[in-house]
């Protein structure tokens, strides 16, 4: 980065800084008066917005860029009204800024109250989806927070009128325009800049592939909530309802295969191997699905391809999917533990002792028992749109909503206490 572009940053962050003390105390009235603005400029601009994007998505077919990639990237105006309508669902959500966290009186007589207050300036840094952009912001401006949003280059038209017509919005708002910032520039350089912005940034949340994670978790020294990589597995019960089992394999494999709670792999027990196999086969072949399978797998189907150790620590991200034929429940927990990524896993079975077993055993953020891994999500889960799925254990864990957001402080209050005094 030049000293050109790293001053310009600078007067980024400092701005960025600026508006999140502005912006903290604002009371819900107004946070949500701004988000009504955004929702409604999302829609007047909607012909701006998708022309916009449209260069982006030429520009990444040009570059051979993945069909389901550019579906992550594409926006187009039914998609443009989802987004405004994840803000304003935003809107009606409870403010998370001011609540008890917990509180009492001490022995002393002093008043003590943990509450919650926003982050300060939330930096994101993610791939590809331009809905990104509208959903970070908006969630961090609920929570109170200004978010300083750095998009792949491959979406850099779209972020960039897209924070255009927030700042425009937010501009006849109380909320400060300067409460939702683009990083300027589209080089590494720029991300760089970003995750040492030590006392400029409180926070980093990267959002992307494996190789974005890992290098922001490395390089930063502004702290980092991981979320994101999803080898997310189906575990096949020996009681299984095989109707079920295939049913849930195929909605998690295939009903969107882009997305970080996608189904990676399914685990067989033995013992439903031989009922489940080849209906579950044949249907992920008819949805277009490549099986990558171990040898027990492929005893079922020539149209398996031979699995790798790779296969195993795969997000495909794309119509692929491991398999491997395991003989015990504990044999799948050990297989997820060594090879998953802590999002997101399921069992299909009829047996509760195994489910509980699994539950239990099962290391992640979010463990689903007879039903798809597609629901780990924030909308799913009732918190609105989500700033991501954590798959770390400190501060947040699973879809982080509007609490996850916030940090908490304490507030004492006294009628002229003093150290050591007797009350």
């Amino acid at each position: 980065m030049s000293e050109q572009e790293r001053e310009e940053f600078a007067r980024v962050a400092r701005r960025a800084k600026d508006a999140a003390a502005l912006l903290a105390p604002l009371p819900r009235s107004a946070k949500d008066a701004a988000l009504h603005a955004i929702a409604d400029a999302l829609v007047a601009h909607t012909d701006e917005i998708v022309k916009a994007n449209g260069l982006d998505v030429a520009r990444a077919r040009e570059n051979g860029t993945s069909e389901y990639m550019i579906d992550r990237l594409g926006l187009s105006p039914e998609r443009v009204a989802a987004i405004a309508d994840a803000v304003r669902q935003v809107a009606t959500l409870p403010d998370p800024v001011g609540e008890t966290v917990r509180g009492n009186v001490l022995p002393n007589g002093l008043d003590l109250r943990q509450i919650r207050v926003p982050l300060g300036v939330v930096g994101i840094i993610y791939e590809g989806r331009p809905n990104v952009t509208v959903d970070a912001a908006a969630l961090c401006l609920k929570s109170g927070n200004v978010a300083m949003l750095r998009g792949s280059s491959s979406a850099y038209e779209s972020n960039t009128v897209l924070v255009g017509v927030m700042q425009d919005a937010l501009a006849g708002t109380a909320v400060p325009a300067d409460a939702v910032q683009l990083v300027p520039g589209t080089s590494r350089e720029s991300v760089k800049h970003l995750m040492r912005a030590r006392g400029l940034v409180d926070v980093l949340i990267p959002r992307g592939g494996a190789s974005l994670i890992n290098s922001v978790v490395q390089e930063s020294t502004v702290p980092v909530i991981e979320t994101g990589v999803g080898n997310c597995s189906v575990y096949v019960d020996a009681a299984a309802d095989v109707a079920m089992a295939v049913d849930i394999l195929v909605n998690a494999k295939t009903q969107r295969p882009s997305v970080c709670n996608a189904a990676e792999t399914v685990l067989v027990h033995a013992d439903a191997a031989e009922a489940f196999l080849p209906r579950a086969l044949e249907a992920l072949k008819a949805k277009g699905v490549t099986v990558h399978g171990d040898e027990r797998v492929r005893a079922f189907s020539a149209d398996v391809v031979e699995a790798t150790e790779d296969d195993w620590y795969a997000e495909y991200l794309s119509l692929d999917i491991a398999a491997r034929v395991v003989d015990t429940l504990e044999d799948a927990v050990a297989h997820i533990r060594r090879y998953g990524s802590g999002h997101t896993e399921a069992i299909v079975t009829t047996s509760q002792p195994a489910a509980k077993r699994f539950v239990a055993l099962v290391d992640s953020a979010a463990v689903m028992v007879n039903a798809s891994t597609r629901f780990t999500d924030g909308e799913e889960f009732g918190f609105g749109a989500e700033i991501g799925i954590s798959t770390q254990k400190l501060h947040a864990r699973g879809p982080m909503g509007l609490p996850e957001l916030t940090s908490t402080k304490y507030v004492v209050v006294g009628e002229g206490h003093l150290k050591g005094q007797v009350t």
